[in-house]
């Protein structure tokens, strides 16, 4: 019946050790990793994005997650570093001609073929299903095998032709080193920006400080006035005076030319009483040397009479 001497249990029968791991199946998971979403776990479909760290969203999931703001919201790894929209980056995937996946009806009696996949590489022409890397220009948004960035090795996109820098080129399901490098250029990047929108606040901030400084300032025309008021004499202050008033009553654009006029006329007034002045001293000179002339005349008259 059992245990009665014709049979000897062996110790793994009778010790129970701990449970082994289970493999995972690698066409699954690369089918699960490149042909649905990451959030809603639904086929990917177009418009289809991509985060900064590689991973493939539906745009539409994308936008109901971040509409979703009530407390009962379950907490996404796979999207918690996406807060807004801007994070993510519209692909610009290339058709596979020879895919008709959707095209026709599956009843279940034909072979799915997992190793052809929906969109390829537009410049090698490999297929994006998971056995080869594939990556995204930041940029732009479209999508290249690796292998066609190693072989043709330029600084312009292949397909539209944007610049681009190596920061920009971000792979798509990477490995575990690939996301670690990836998480350091966005942490990078968000740093970059909080300082250049602090730059541009001091900036406008001084900018302006300044211009409340010149707005309380008194303007060039005013200290001109009143420095030509102090060193001109009692007569030039009336008519500096005058070229005030009509100045500030609305001829503010015209300021200069009234102070050369006033300069000038101030000139003439002092040249002509100069003129006069020399004037009455010829004529006083003239007056006083005829005098003298007529008393050495009559001096001399009668003193030749006394010596006859």
């Amino acid at each position: 019946m059992g245990c009665d001497g014709g049979t000897i249990p062996k110790r793994h029968e009778l010790v129970k050790g701990p449970p082994k791991a289970q493999k995972v199946d690698k066409t699954a998971e690369l089918v699960a990793r490149w042909y649905y979403c990451t959030l809603s776990q639904e086929k990917l479909c177009r418009p289809i994005v991509a985060c900064e760290l590689g991973r493939l969203y539906n745009k539409d999931a994308v936008i109901e997650f971040l509409l979703d703001k009530s407390a009962d919201k379950t907490p996404v790894e796979a999207a918690s570093h996406i807060k807004s929209i801007k994070n993510v980056t519209e692909l610009n995937l290339a058709d596979n001609p020879a895919w008709s996946g959707d095209k026709e009806s599956k009843k279940g009696d034909t072979y799915d073929d997992i190793q052809s996949a929906r969109f390829i590489c537009p410049v090698v022409g490999l297929e994006m299903n998971g056995r080869h890397r594939f990556c995204f220009l930041r940029n732009c948004g479209c999508v290249f095998s690796e292998r066609a960035l190693k072989e043709i090795k330029t600084e312009v996109c292949h397909k539209c032709g944007v610049p681009f820098q190596e920061e920009d080129v971000i792979i798509l399901n990477g490995n575990k080193e690939d996301v670690e490098v990836l998480k350091k250029r966005m942490e990078d990047r968000k740093l970059k920006s909080k300082l250049e929108k602090k730059s541009k606040k001091c900036k406008s901030a001084e900018t302006a400080s300044q211009q409340d400084t010149t707005e309380e300032a008194p303007g060039p025309s005013k200290v001109k006035n009143r420095k030509d008021c102090i060193s001109s004499s009692s007569g030039e202050k009336r008519q500096i005076i005058f070229t005030k008033s009509s100045g500030d009553n609305g001829s503010s654009s015209v300021p200069g030319k009234v102070n050369k006029a006033a300069s000038t006329t101030t000139k003439r007034s002092i040249a002509d009483s100069e003129e006069k002045s020399e004037a009455y001293k010829s004529i006083f000179t003239s007056h006083s040397s005829a005098k003298r002339s007529k008393e050495e005349c009559s001096n001399w008259v009668t003193h030749t009479a006394y010596c006859f």
